[in-house]
Parts: C-alpha cells; sequence; structure tokens
C-alpha cells in the first residue's frame, strides 16, 4: 500500500488522467449498493429489480424501486472525492476525463464536466418503443409506469441493468488506452466489462493508482494502491498532484 506522502512529480496540466468511478465514492454520501447486504439492493433482489427480464415481467416493481431511488438521490449530496475531481479537472482541463459507473449523478452536481456514465443516469428515462430520452422531473411520475408523451410507449430507467452493454465502450478503452495515469476510486474490481479497464491502462503503459476501503480484486495492475475513504484521501492526493 502506498504512502499518502508519495507526490507524483511527473503530473503536470499536460498529463492525460483518467478516472473510474465505482460504487464506493457514493457510499460516501449514503448510497447503498447492492453488495452491502449479501445482494440486495435497498431491500430489493437484484434480479427482480435490475434486469431486462424483471422489467419485461413485472414493469410496475421495477420502476416502484427506480422512483425510491430517484427520490433517495434528492436527499444526498456529493462528498469531498466527488470535489476533489472536480479541482483536478479544474487543472488538466481537456486533458481529464471521468468514467463513472454510477447512475446517481452525484459527479454531475459537484460539477464535473468531463464524464462518460457508462451505466446510464438515475434521473433520465427513454421509451422502449421510440427511444426518446426525458428528464425524470418532465415526465408524470404518478403513473405505475410512466408513458412517453410522444407515442404512449412505455418508458424505461435510462440505467444499464445487469446482462445489458455499457454505453460509450469504444470512446472509454480509447480515452484509456492513451492515458497517461489512470486512477480507480470506489470500485470493487469485479464488475466487467469496468473492471477490465484498469488492465488495459496498465498494458498500454499507464501508472495506475487505486484508492478503496478495500483491496480490489484486480490490485494486482494498481501500481499504487491507497486504503481507506476517497473523501479523506483523495483531495490530499489532489494537492499534492497540482502544486
Amino acid at each position: 500500500m502506498a504512502n499518502l506522502s508519495a507526490v507524483f512529480m511527473n503530473i503536470t496540466k499536460e498529463s492525460k488522467i483518467v478516472v473510474l468511478t465505482g460504487a464506493g465514492i457514493s457510499a460516501e454520501s449514503g448510497i447503498k449498493t447492492f453488495r452491502d447486504a449479501g445482494g440486495l439492493w435497498e431491500n430489493y433482489n437484484v434480479e427482480d429489480v435490475a434486469t431486462p427480464q424483471a422489467f419485461d415481467s413485472n414493469p410496475i416493481l421495477v420502476w416502484n424501486f427506480y422512483k425510491e431511488r430517484y427520490k433517495q438521490s434528492k436527499t444526498v449530496s456529493p462528498n469531498p472525492a466527488h470535489y476533489a475531481l472536480v479541482e483536478l479537472e479544474d487543472y488538466l482541463k481537456d486533458n481529464f476525463f471521468l468514467i463513472t459507473q454510477n447512475v446517481d449523478g452525484l459527479h454531475n452536481v459537484a460539477g464535473t464536466k468531463r464524464i462518460i456514465e457508462m451505466h446510464g443516469n438515475l434521473t433520465e428515462c427513454f421509451c422502449i418503443n421510440c427511444n426518446a430520452k426525458y428528464k425524470l422531473e418532465k415526465i408524470n411520475l404518478a403513473q405505475d409506469i410512466p408513458i412517453c408523451p410522444k407515442c404512449n410507449g412505455y418508458l424505461r430507467p435510462n440505467v444499464v441493468w445487469f446482462g445489458e452493454m455499457p454505453y460509450h465502450l469504444n470512446k472509454i478503452d480509447t480515452l484509456v488506452s492513451q492515458c497517461n495515469y489512470f486512477i480507480v476510486v470506489g470500485t470493487s474490481g469485479i464488475v466487467y466489462p469496468a473492471a477490465g479497464l484498469l488492465q488495459l491502462a496498465k498494458y498500454s503503459g499507464a501508472k495506475t493508482i487505486g484508492i478503496n476501503l478495500e483491496k480490489p480484486a484486480n490490485i494486482y495492475s494498481i501500481d499504487y494502491f491507497y486504503q481507506g475513504k476517497a473523501g479523506e484521501i483523495l483531495p490530499k492526493l489532489v494537492k499534492q498532484w497540482i502544486i
């Protein structure tokens, strides 16, 4: 495990840095993950609320779950780790990119601009018939299954479910393969294809940095690992990096 006093002297405004964030960074803001309780996600079985099959068989249950999560997202705020990444983006400008597995939108609220939400965003939905996209705040959530205003088709949350392909994988692979530093924050190293990005970065010549409460499954691809809370560690590291 790396010493927090380590300073990466080669990081400059010309350094290309890509950050991958996972559920751990949001957990520090009070958002639970499905791994917190042995496969239960806010007291729901994952298979019942986070797969295409679940939506096909019981869309009302799935929508009830996501309506609850959407309400919960309104009660939480970004934590110091989110804001530290905004500070790093402000320093690097176009040389910074953030990829997140999270759907809570907290990076957006914090102010991150160069972001790819590879698993979608909880605040959005789209029509399964015409693909029109809407903000949840603009649709009628009183309906058991919200209906598309354009074609009357069913709307579904704009969230990538288990068994579906994450968004923007080609762009993600390009960014990761071309970066100088790849930083993973709050990830277990278990969920693919996101977990494979660390190895891609390593093989492409990037220095790799990890921050997490526990050692991730793919720690063998991490050059510098900091164990602990991202909200405590990341702001200190960013201050060192942007001196």
